[in-house]
């Protein structure tokens, strides 16, 4: 089971402000929940979360700024998540370090999947694919390569370097981020951790389960 590293997480942030401050740094990498993750956490904090979908919707004007910020290692935060109380997948977990620091009262999300294996299964036959194929477009292609090369690994076809760079990827915020403020969840934990985390009651409705291999799939053929 994934460990909760503090029960209460960060007191200070344990009412929802009614500020647009983020309020958590997704350090997980795609696939592993992080649509569902978006969707639970805005419920919780009433506000919104940035993700991939929304860089391939209302946000695609982003590209440069996040391509930027992989050229320089400086993310420009107030820019790109101005009104957004919090970030998951890609290409925020890629800034996950600088996010934590310019935001030092966020707590930080890794998500991860059961096992290795079953990322690299799951992101190999969706983004991984994708990429592979040119799609979803040479801007978004385009800042991956750099992103890949700066904080990944750009073997993607490569099954052991790849698995290599999650774990890794996954190690390092576990070195760098304080018990205090690093919260650890898979797709089977639900509402849980989150809520105890951010000091809120567990909603009375289902876990949002989305965004399967199988949709995202399904979603690329439409």
């Amino acid at each position: 089971m994934p460990v909760l590293r503090r029960a209460d997480a960060c007191s200070t942030i344990a009412a929802v402000s009614t500020q647009e401050e983020l309020r958590v740094v997704g350090a997980g990498l795609g696939r592993t929940g992080t649509h569902s993750l978006k969707l639970a956490l805005e419920q919780l904090l009433e506000g919104r979360c940035y993700h991939m979908v929304d860089l391939l919707g209302q946000r695609e004007r982003d590209v440069p700024l996040w391509l930027e910020a992989a050229r320089s290692g400086r993310v420009d935060s107030e820019s790109l998540l101005s009104g957004y109380r919090a970030i998951v997948d890609i290409p925020g977990c890629f800034f996950w370090r600088e996010l934590a620091e310019q935001h030092p009262d966020a707590l930080v999300l890794l998500s991860t999947r059961e096992t290795a294996e079953a990322w690299w299964q799951s992101a190999s036959s969706t983004i991984f694919d994708g990429l592979r194929r040119g799609l979803p477009g040479p801007l978004i292609t385009g800042m991956w390569s750099t992103l890949a090369e700066r904080s990944f690994t750009p073997h993607i076809d490569d099954r052991e370097q790849a698995i290599a760079a999650y774990e890794r990827h996954n190690a390092d915020v576990r070195s760098a981020i304080p018990a205090s403020r690093l919260v650890e969840w898979r797709p089977g934990d639900g509402w849980g951790p989150l809520c105890r985390a951010l000091g809120v009651g567990e909603p009375d409705l289902p876990f949002p389960h989305t965004n399967s291999t199988e949709e995202f799939l399904a979603r690329r053929s439409e």
